[in-house]
């Protein structure tokens, strides 16, 4: 499947600045700038490299100034807004941009077009470019590029008195060096440095501004009725490729992507290649993880365990999920899973009660799709002792209560996923028993049943106490008046709200509610919190619900989880959905009918990728995350259903 835009998708600047294209190189390396190649975020960057797998991303190649002169005539290609309120409009030239496996432009200009193709390499820092010029004019015209450099930390500016040093094949500045290769002239300037406006920041709350300077320009003549081709490269290290190495190496990994997973769907073949842009090595031998989303995160626990079903097993990269797991279960700790690493120092912080549980989900799925007894056999241990931790405590006050259920979370701490505070403020609190880690308890203690016999175990204990979990379960949390589930055990107002998370006591593999029940759980979710592009997190009618996610960091953490639409349990419901009509022809017609929409949001946003959130009220306009693991994950699983 192939994106194109066109000039009506630039109609205006504006409208130039709102979508955006990702390239990934494996390592925790992307290019990422909007389709008209402007900077309109501060992570954005047309090279940010990963010098430390997978976290610790610097900021390269900001951006690329792009000129086409012939005679006394001068044209912009790119585009770009600035923080004095002028802008390069080089988007009136661009007639065309598309993104399969690499990302290209076209330009044409007074009788000159000017193709451009980028691409990373696959499992190396490298980000390789290639102009293509076609001269159908009476006269020389001269492509003159001119990068803008940072070299600072992902989400950091460029200093006012930070010095860069130039040289023909490298660039250098606080430790870190950029190695650079070209066909073209290369010329030495006066050092330039621009300051940026950030569109997308500012409407956040985040910085609206950043600086980038340039110091050579690259360049290349063509002559009346020729064409030629520029090529530049960026590395970490010493360039041995040609742009035209990289790029075919990129489109046969990519292809070869699509052939495994073996989708028959356009979207869902498309979103196997989107899937892999997530996956990264981390700094041990033959260990992976899983990005929870681009631009500004890296390998959390509880996506890695979310989004991995889908990115790794739906799509047959049963390796890489393998490798996952394994780096996952050398952290376990206390029978907990990390949530997240810190980056300075890459130590886990533990605060999740989901993420042990749904590690014990993925190795059972994992075995479903490849019976690896051998696998399960080696995790077993890691999954007892996650089993026994919950029954005994552990941190965070995550515990088996007397009546068998888990109870998480005290004080301040907040376990779940909706997991946000705003100052002093939990606009989700949900300490004590929530639906979801419920649901997942039960799930794990009749996995642990089912696997014990290829890991030589006895696991009648499982099942008994799971018998216990759904009685209490079924009692306590069903509410019929609302044919729903609690949200939470609690004793508080929290504890009626309609949210999502009661959809995942459907969707998970073993379930503890009848097949009326489920289906009227279903029904309500449909009714409270559906929309095509993700489940609100709370309904509308609730006093509490905010209809839209924006404004600076406590505002928008006050919205977070109190309406916003999530992308990433529309999966569940569509599971549910097809599980409680049988998974008939007639359910699997609607859902792939329902499915359609998700080529729109392919195209907005990020080309190609799901996002992480929209607003609750209107959910037109993807926001957070521009690409988020868990989100295309969840939808192939669908896929993969159908």
């Amino acid at each position: 499947m192939k994106w194109i835009y066109g000039k009506q998708d630039w109609k205006t600047l504006e409208r130039g600045m709102e979508n955006c294209w990702l390239l990934t190189d494996g390592l925790g390396g992307y290019s990422s700038l909007t389709v008209t190649g402007a900077a309109a975020r501060g992570d954005h960057a047309l090279f940010m490299a990963c010098v430390r797998s997978p976290g610790q991303q610097v900021n390269m190649v900001h951006r690329l100034r792009e000129t086409l002169e012939r005679g006394e005539q001068k044209w912009l290609l790119s585009t770009q807004e600035f923080a004095d309120g002028s802008a390069e409009e080089g988007f009136r030239n661009l007639v065309e941009f598309s993104y399969e496996d690499t990302a290209r432009w076209r330009y044409v200009t007074a009788g000159v077009e000017v193709e451009k193709e980028a691409a990373m390499k696959p499992g190396s820092p490298v980000l390789a470019i290639r102009y293509r010029i076609t001269n159908r004019t009476r006269e020389t015209c001269c492509l003159t590029v001119t990068p803008f450099y940072q070299l600072v930390p992902r989400g950091s500016d460029l200093e006012k008195g930070q010095d860069l040093y130039w040289r023909k094949t490298k660039v250098k500045s606080r430790g870190w060096s950029l190695f650079f290769k070209t066909n073209g002239s290369f010329r030495e300037i006066p050092e330039i440095r621009e300051r940026y406006y950030y569109r997308y920041d500012i409407c956040d709350g985040r910085r609206s501004t950043g600086q980038a300077a340039a110091g050579h320009q690259i360049f290349i003549e063509t002559e009346p009725g020729a064409v030629r081709e520029l090529e530049i490269l960026y590395s970490l290290k010493t360039i041995e490729n040609s742009a035209a190495e990289v790029i075919w190496q990129q489109k046969r990994y990519r292809k070869e992507l699509a052939r495994k997973a073996g989708f028959a769907h356009p979207l869902a073949d498309f979103l196997a290649r989107s899937a892999d842009q997530f996956v990264a090595v981390r700094d041990l031998p033959g260990s992976r993880t899983i990005l929870a989303g681009f631009p500004c995160f890296g390998d959390w626990g509880r996506d890695t365990m979310i989004a991995l079903p889908g990115l790794c097993l739906a799509t047959g990269q049963y390796e890489r999920a393998r490798e996952i797991l394994r780096t996952f279960a050398s952290y376990e700790k206390d029978g907990l899973m990390p949530n997240y690493f810190l980056k300075e120092t890459q130590e886990p912080v533990y605060d999740t009660a989901d993420a042990a549980l749904l590690f014990i989900n993925c190795i059972w799925q994992y075995w479903q799709d490849t019976g690896d007894e051998r696998f399960v056999y080696q995790m077993y241990p890691v999954m007892e002792r996650i089993i026994q931790g919950y029954c005994r405590g552990t941190r965070y006050a995550i515990h088996m209560d007397e009546d068998g259920l888990i109870c998480a979370g005290e004080g301040e701490e907040q376990v779940t996923w909706m997991n946000m505070q705003a100052g002093e403020i939990l606009p989700t609190p949900r300490q004590g028993k929530p639906v979801e880690i419920n649901a997942y308890w039960y799930n794990a203690l009749r996995c642990m049943e089912a696997m014990a016999g290829p890991a030589a175990k006895d696991g009648s204990s499982y099942g008994r106490l799971a018998l216990q979990v759904r009685r209490s379960f079924a009692e306590k949390f069903w509410v019929e008046e609302k044919h729903c589930l609690k949200d939470l055990l609690s004793g508080s107002g929290a504890d009626e709200q309609i949210r999502c998370n009661q959809i995942w006591a459907v969707s998970m593999p073993f379930t503890m509610l009848d097949p009326e029940q489920e289906r009227q759980i279903v029904d309500v979710v449909f009714e409270k919190l559906y929309t095509p592009y993700g489940l609100r997190t709370l309904e509308e009618e609730d006093p509490q619900f905010h209809p839209v996610y924006s404004g600076v960091v406590s505002e928008r953490d006050l919205a977070y989880h109190q309406g916003t639409v999530w992308v990433f349990p529309l999966g569940a419901y569509y599971l549910a959905y097809l599980k409680v009509h049988g998974e008939d022809r007639k359910a699997k017609e609607t859902v792939r009918n329902q499915l359609e929409v998700l080529e729109s949001a392919l195209r907005e946003g990020c080309c190609g990728q799901l996002p992480e959130i929209y607003d609750g009220g209107n959910p037109i306009s993807s926001k957070g995350c521009f690409a988020k693991a868990w989100s295309v994950g969840e939808l192939l699983r669908v896929f993969e259903k159908l």
